[in-house]
C-alpha cells in the first residue's frame, strides 16, 4: 500500500513539474515577437536607432537595453530583466561587447536565436580579451583612453577615424557624444555560459572594422556555426548599413 502511495505521489509530481516547464521551453518556438537589442562598449540604446524603425515595421516588438557598461554581471542582469519583460520568442542580438553579454544571457527559455553584430563570442571560460589573442591589434584601440578609476572612453579622433569612419561627421559628433564609459576589468571576466552552442547562431561581420579585427569575426562564423552576412562597413555597421542588419535579425525571427 505504502510503496502504491509513494508511486502516485512521484508521479504526481513528475506532472507537476511537467505544468511548469513545458510552457516556458514552448515559449521559444514558433516566429519571434520581440527583438531585445545589446549595445556594445562606448555606446548606449541609442546606437539601434536606424534598425529599430525597420524591425517595427516588420511587426516586431523592440527592446534596446540601456546596459551600465561596469561589468559583466550588471550588464547580464539588466538584460536578463528586459528579456523577462519581452513577449516571447525573442531574438537577442548583441553588438561588439554585447555579444559576449548575450553568450552568457541568451540560454534564457525565452531567446529563440542569437544575433552578433560586429561582435565577441567567448566560450565557457574565456574572456573577451581572450577571442582576439592571436590576432594583430585593432588601430582603433590606440585610441582608447582610461581614466583614474579604470573606465575607458574612445577619443573624439577615434570616434571619427575608426569606431564610426562611415558615418556622417553630423552622425559621429553623436557618438562620440553619447558614448559609454566602460570598465577595463569587464574586458577580462570570463563568461560561464556560451549560449551560441545550443541556440540557432547568426552573424553580420563588418568587414572593414578598425575596433574587432574582421578576420577574428569571419573566424567565429565558423566557430559558431552560424549564418553570416559580411559588409565593408566601420565597427558601427547598425549605423551606417542598418538595412543589413534588420535584414539579419528577420531572418533569425523566423
Amino acid at each position: 500500500m505504502f510503496k502504491i502511495l509513494g508511486l502516485l505521489r512521484g508521479v504526481a509530481a513528475l506532472i507537476l513539474v511537467a505544468t511548469f516547464t513545458v510552457p516556458a521551453m514552448a515559449q521559444a518556438q514558433g516566429p519571434a515577437k520581440t527583438v531585445v537589442l545589446v549595445h556594445g562598449a562606448f555606446a548606449d540604446g541609442s546606437s539601434w536607432a536606424k534598425v529599430i524603425p525597420l524591425l517595427k515595421k516588420a511587426g516586431l516588438k523592440v527592446i534596446a537595453v540601456q546596459n551600465p557598461l561596469d561589468s559583466l554581471e550588471h550588464d547580464v542582469a539588466f538584460t536578463n530583466r528586459a528579456l523577462d519583460l519581452a513577449e516571447g520568442p525573442v531574438v537577442l542580438v548583441g553588438h561588439s561587447w554585447g555579444g559576449v553579454v548575450i553568450t552568457e544571457a541568451g540560454l534564457h527559455e525565452k531567446v529563440k536565436s542569437l544575433v552578433y553584430v560586429a561582435s565577441y563570442a567567448p566560450d565557457v571560460g574565456q574572456s573577451l580579451v581572450d577571442t582576439v589573442k592571436g590576432y594583430p591589434e585593432a588601430p582603433g584601440q590606440a585610441f582608447f583612453v582610461k581614466d583614474a578609476k579604470g573606465f575607458f572612453r574612445i577619443s573624439d579622433e577615434g570616434v571619427f577615424k575608426h569606431f564610426a569612419a562611415d558615418l556622417t561627421p553630423a552622425e559621429q559628433e553623436v557618438v562620440a557624444a553619447t558614448q559609454g564609459a566602460f570598465s577595463s576589468t569587464a574586458v577580462v571576466t570570463p563568461v560561464t555560459k556560451a549560449a551560441w552552442k545550443k541556440v540557432p547562431t547568426f552573424v553580420v561581420v563588418s568587414g572593414n572594422d578598425t575596433i574587432n579585427p574582421p578576420q577574428m569575426q569571419r573566424d567565429q562564423v565558423k566557430k559558431l556555426d552560424a549564418r553570416s552576412v559580411e559588409v565593408a562597413s566601420s565597427h558601427v555597421v547598425m549605423l551606417s548599413h542598418p538595412d543589413v542588419v534588420a535584414k539579419m535579425i528577420l531572418e533569425a525571427a523566423r
